[in-house]
């Protein structure tokens, strides 16, 4: 999974579990960002460059 691709599911997770907990729209985007802000990005890079050979 590329970076990109786990920081917006992660954003889309975040707002979607804001959401339902009952958050304003505008909380529940906060949460979003957020959410994509923990993305352990670090691990994502190095897991897809092992996977990619390189």
């Amino acid at each position: 999974m590329r970076v990109r691709e786990a920081c917006m599911q992660a954003a889309v997770e975040g707002y979607q579990n804001a959401a339902v907990s009952g958050l304003c729209a505008e909380g529940a985007r906060e949460a979003a960002v957020s959410a994509g802000r923990r993305t352990d990005s670090t691990a994502l890079v190095a897991k897809t460059s092992s996977s990619d050979g390189g």
